[in-house]
């Protein structure tokens, strides 16, 4: 198991940026594909983006494609979400996941490691 801890979310203004990270625990992080996931108020759990153990494969949801990019230090057991262009429905709590696979994952009920959620609210 490893343990994962967000943060970076806030307020921003419709245009503008934020970062979020993904701190984990453990000393295999390395073994870990790891993904971002949102969610808003009466909605379901998205998926956002995703990336696989070395950092060399990723994935992303169609709506946030060219505008965030995912990225992971395994020597720093880190995964961070620099989110670009925010949009007004981009508003949501973002949740880091992670699970032992060589591979990319999407698919939320496959991820067994999960943190608390941090809020992104963006103005308009």
């Amino acid at each position: 198991q490893v343990q994962l801890v967000e943060s970076g979310g806030g307020l921003v203004q419709a245009g503008g940026s934020v970062r979020l990270s993904c701190a984990a625990s453990g000393r295999t992080f390395s073994s870990y594909a790891v993904a971002w996931f949102r969610q808003a108020p009466g909605n379901e759990r998205d998926f956002v983006a995703t990336i696989n153990w070395s950092g060399d494969s990723t994935f992303y949801a169609d709506f946030v494609k060219g505008r965030f990019t995912i990225s992971r230090d395994n020597a720093k057991n880190t995964v961070s979400l620099q989110m670009n262009n925010l949009k007004p429905e981009d508003t949501a709590v973002y949740y880091c996941a992670a699970r032992i696979s060589r591979r990319i994952v999407t698919t939320a009920p496959l991820y067994d490691n999960w943190g608390q959620g941090t809020q992104v609210t963006v103005s308009s």
